[in-house]
Formats: C-alpha cells, sequence, structure tokens
C-alpha cells in the first residue's frame, strides 16, 4: 500500500472511521465469541439473566455520567482551550477526571450499600430471593469496573481530540478479552462471581492499552480540582443536558430489566443477546464513522465553517446509509442463521434460539434509525447544543416504556424489542427534523436521492439473497452447523456481490469508503 492511503488512513473521516471500523469488526467478533460462551455454558436461563441485570446500577453510573456525556462535553471544550493554551488545556483535563472520580466513588458507595433494596424492587422484582442475592454479588463486584472505565474513556476523548484512533479502539478488544478470560478461567475456579471478576479485569484492560499513547500526547495527571476553571465548568455546563439524556436511557433500560424479570425465565438473556447481535452492524459501521466526523464537526462548528461542517455531516451520513441500509435487511432475512450459529450450541436450547431470532427481527427493523442516531447527536454536540437530543430522546424513552408495556402482553420478550425499535424511529425522525431547522443546508436533496438509490439496490439484492438461500436450502442438510453456515454463507455473498455490483454500476459516491478500506487494488470500485 502507498503512503497516500497511510496518510489518508491517519488524517480524514473515512481514514480514521476505518482504523475505529478494523478493531470494532474484531471486538464484535470476540463479542459474538464471548456470547456464545456464555449462551453455551449456561443458556438462556436464571445465570444469564442475573449477569445482566447485574450491569443495571454499574450502568447507571458509569453511562450516565461518563460514557458519551464526557466525550460530547469534553472534546469541543478541549479543543477550544487547546489552540488558546495548552497547559490550561492539560489542567482541565485532570481537574475532570478528580471531580468525575471523587463523584464515582461517592455514588459508587452508596450504590454498593444499597443494592439489595435497588435489585429487589426496582432492577429485577420478578426474581426470586437466590437469584436477587446472586445479583447484588455480582453487581458489588462489577461497581469496581466504573473507576477503570471513567479514567479510560477520559484518556479515549483526549486521544479522540487529537485524532488518534488507534489505541482508543484497541481498547473494547482488550475488554471482550478481559471477559472471555473469567467466563473460560475463572468461571471454573470462583463459580458465577467470575463473571463479574472478568468485567473488572476487561475494564482494568481497556484502560492499560490507552495509557502509552495518552502519555506521547502530552497529558501529565495532576491532582487539581479546579471547580472555578471557565473550562471545566463550560464541560459540567455541556455535560448536564447530556447526562439528564443518559440518565433517562438508563432508566428505561432499568424499566426494560423490571419487566422482563416478570416474563418467562431468561427474557432478560434472550433480549441482551438478541440486542448484542443487532448492534453488531451499529458498531462497525455506524459508531465509528460517527467518532471520527466528530472532531471535523467540532473544529468546523469551532471555527464558524458551516459549509464545511454541513458537508462533512452530509458525507458521513450518506456513508452510513449505504452501509447500514442493505446490512439491515440482510439480518432480518438471515435472521434465524445468525441466531443458530453464533448461539445455538451447549445449553442454548431450541427455545432460546425461536425466542431470539424473534426479538433479533423486530430489532433489525430500526436499525437504519439506530445507525444515524449517533451521528445526527454528535453533529449537535459538535455545535454546543445539547439541549435539543436530551428533549428528544426523552420523549422517544417514554414512548418506548408505552410501547414495551403495551406489546410485552401479546408478544412477551419480542415486544420488547418493537417498542424500542419504534421509539428509535421516533428519535431519529426527531433529531433530523430539528437539526434541519439549525443548519437550514445540510445538502439535503443529495441525501434523499442517495437514501432511495441505496433502499432500491438493497431490496434487489435482498431477492436474490432469498433465491439463493432457498436454493441452499435444498441442497444441504439444515440440520446441521455446516449445512445453515453454508447457506448464510452463500446467500449472504450472493446478496453482497448482487449490492456491489448495482452501486459500482449506478456510480454511488458512497462506495468510496470501501475503495479506501481496501486499498488501491481496488481502484475499480471508484467508477
Amino acid at each position: 500500500m502507498s503512503n497516500s492511503f497511510f496518510y489518508k488512513l491517519h488524517t480524514t473521516i473515512a481514514g480514521g472511521a476505518i482504523i475505529i471500523s478494523f478493531f470494532s469488526i474484531l471486538s464484535r467478533l470476540l463479542g459474538l465469541i464471548r456470547d456464545r460462551l456464555l449462551a453455551s455454558t449456561f443458556g438462556a436461563g436464571d445465570t444469564l439473566d442475573v449477569y445482566y441485570a447485574a450491569f443495571r446500577l454499574p450502568d447507571l453510573i458509569f453511562n450516565t455520567l461518563v460514557l458519551g456525556a464526557l466525550s460530547a462535553a469534553f472534546i469541543p471544550v478541549f479543543l477550544e482551550y487547546w489552540h488558546k493554551n495548552k497547559e490550561e488545556s492539560w489542567e482541565i483535563a485532570s481537574s475532570i477526571l478528580n471531580i468525575l472520580l471523587i463523584v464515582l466513588f461517592i455514588l459508587g458507595g452508596l450504590f454498593f450499600i444499597f443494592a439489595p433494596f435497588l435489585i429487589s424492587h426496582l432492577v429485577a422484582p420478578g426474581f426470586g430471593l437466590e437469584k436477587q442475592v446472586m445479583t447484588v454479588r455480582l453487581t458489588r463486584i462489577m461497581l469496581i469496573s466504573i473507576f477503570f472505565f471513567t479514567a479510560s474513556n477520559l484518556a479515549g476523548a483526549i486521544l479522540n481530540s487529537f485524532k488518534k484512533f488507534l489505541a482508543y479502539s484497541i481498547a473494547p478488544v482488550m475488554y471482550n478479552l478481559g471477559i472471555i478470560f473469567g467466563i473460560i478461567f475463572l468461571v471454573p475456579l470462583l463459580g458465577e462471581i467470575g463473571l463479574a471478576f472478568g468485567v473488572v479485569l476487561g475494564s482494568f484492560l481497556h484502560l492499560l492499552v490507552q495509557i502509552p499513547s495518552l502519555l506521547k500526547t502530552g497529558f501529565s495527571w495532576k491532582p487539581v480540582f479546579n471547580f472555578k476553571h471557565k473550562g471545566v465548568r463550560k464541560v459540567g455546563l455541556l455535560m448536564l443536558p447530556r447526562t439528564f439524556a443518559l440518565a433517562v436511557n438508563q432508566v428505561n433500560r432499568l424499566v426494560i430489566t423490571n419487566i422482563a424479570s416478570t416474563l418467562t425465565v431468561g427474557s432478560i438473556a434472550v433480549y441482551n443477546l438478541a440486542d448484542n447481535l443487532q448492534s453488531f452492524p451499529i458498531g462497525i459501521f455506524a459508531i465509528p464513522l460517527a467518532i471520527a466526523c466528530f472532531p471535523y464537526l467540532s473544529e468546523s462548528a469551532a471555527r464558524n465553517e458551516k459549509e464545511k461542517f454541513a458537508v462533512h455531516f452530509s458525507v458521513t451520513l450518506r456513508r452510513v446509509i449505504f452501509l447500514i441500509v442493505p446490512t439491515s435487511l440482510f439480518i432480518f432475512f438471515l435472521r434465524a442463521q445468525i441466531v443458530r450459529l453464533v448461539l445455538g450450541a451447549g445449553h442454548f436450547s431450541w427455545r432460546d434460539t425461536i425466542l431470539t431470532l424473534k426479538t433479533l427481527g423486530y430489532f433489525s427493523l430500526s436499525l437504519f434509525a439506530q445507525a444515524l442516531i449517533p451521528l445526527l447527536a454528535r453533529a449537535f454536540y459538535a455545535l454546543q447544543d445539547t439541549k435539543t437530543p436530551v428533549f428528544i430522546g426523552f420523549l422517544s424513552v417514554g414512548f418506548n416504556l408505552i410501547f414495551a408495556l403495551c406489546f410485552t402482553r401479546t408478544l412477551g420478550t419480542p415486544g420488547l424489542a418493537l417498542a424500542f425499535s419504534l421509539a428509535s424511529i421516533i428519535n431519529f425522525l426527531l433529531l433530523y427534523i430539528f437539526l434541519r431547522k439549525k443548519l437550514k443546508w445540510f445538502d439535503e436533496k443529495k441525501i434523499i436521492f442517495s437514501f432511495f438509490k441505496i433502499l432500491i439496490i438493497s431490496l434487489i439484492a435482498v431477492f436474490f439473497l432469498q433465491i439463493a438461500k432457498t436454493i441452499m436450502g435444498h441442497l444441504v442438510n439444515m440440520r446441521t452447523f455446516s449445512g445453515v453456515f453454508c447457506q448464510f454463507i452463500v446467500a449472504g455473498l450472493v446478496g453482497l456481490v448482487v449490492y456491489l455490483f448495482l452501486a459500482i454500476l449506478l456510480k454511488c459516491e458512497e462506495i468510496e469508503v470501501l475503495r479506501l478500506f481496501l486499498g488501491k487494488k481496488f481502484n475499480f470500485l471508484k467508477r
């Protein structure tokens, strides 16, 4: 590969997205291995219900205060001060880290003490006493991970500010390796609590792998708590609306877990396993592009370069659409094969398989919306508007809860996924409408034209995928892993080849993101 390829890889949105995507794919593949190990070892039963329920309280603290809120508020302010005074920007970073750790220590301590009450009344009231006790034990251990994740996410935000994505991208890989280590080695030694210690190990590795790159940026931790600094206060003020939105979202997840705990045994496990499967393409396509685009959006907004902002946004959005629309359709029509291949082993029963593929089917209906929400939200954050996404998020969560209570009466666990999908579509539509009013122009005609062109060729590709799937179903033994695998691979490849052929034929600009990833040997993709 030429030097120009590596230059683009480290200096463009698409290049940054490719670095993130590569390791995100690796991380997601490890996540599939992790889920297969969990499913085959425990099945969709009591142990996995407990395991996933135990994440709720640590996630409530960390995801609310740190994940998303920190990076969305920190990066624009950090970059603003970096161009004025580098020493001052490092002081802001240390102050934010120290303040967050103190707050988390207080909240983590309270959650540790009151975990039995919170689990039995808020998280999983439908659990029996034995399941509640085990959930408390795992929750208390997992609370340790929030401290490692907080330091790690601040490190990642700093690295993203400098458009250094490598170590940041490797971190999730290390996290999954830690959990897999826990399943394979710690569970046989410690029992179910080995799962919780695997999570803690993964969070530690998530931080450890980013430290060398962080130190190279010039960061040096200082024991400062400068609450009065304008930059620190600005980050705090920008975090507040986003923190509220994330808190609402986490409360929503708590309520979903609460509802699932009252359904059949294994409902929490099925919902989370299906959610992990449907989030795979979002993690490898949508999130990397949104993350890589965010510093460029923030920079354009800080310099008041509205046209450049709109161009960055439009190009990235169309690339997400190009990747996610066919993927969502492929997942829907191959959902049975996906569930059987990834989870259908060991203690994961046929009943678990059927329930999971139904849930995955409802999730896939909103993949396009879920994939575009991160980019739309970051566009608002780059403009230092965190209130609008909060307001819209609050509304969508309300819809999700109402839909969930309605649909679970007739559909059970899959009803939770249907409710989530409808709420996600509402969230996407509202974000798009409000951003359009705010920007007034972001090349909307080109976006709409690209969307319908991509949708049409995706539907044609799915038509051929279905033909290949049917033919292979008659040629192989569908009761074996190898038979299902062959059907999945052949049908998927036929759909993919048809889609790429039509994209090249119709000269879709968005295919550039694949050409850059594959390198100069595939310059024909540009034609």
